[in-house]
């Protein structure tokens, strides 16, 4: 199964897969850090952090980047 055909069956059904698709990531950005989650699915780090505000997440002022030091 690819992307177009799953959206073509959830069209059928009812199911609206752009509000899906925003309320997994919006849940995914709850329980990790946007920038984390931005660099798994490729998305943008603004799109990402926009999402955890909107969501008043507690990721919000994450730091992203090498945190050994």
């Amino acid at each position: 199964m690819d992307p177009v055909s799953l959206q073509v069956h959830l069209h059928k059904i009812g199911v609206p897969p752009q509000r899906g698709r925003t309320s997994a990531i919006r849940q995914l950005v709850l329980q990790a850090p946007a920038p984390v989650i931005a660099k798994t699915l490729g998305y943008h780090d603004k799109t990402t952090t926009r999402l955890v505000t909107e969501a008043d997440g507690t990721w919000s002022r994450y730091a992203p980047g090498d945190h050994t030091r």
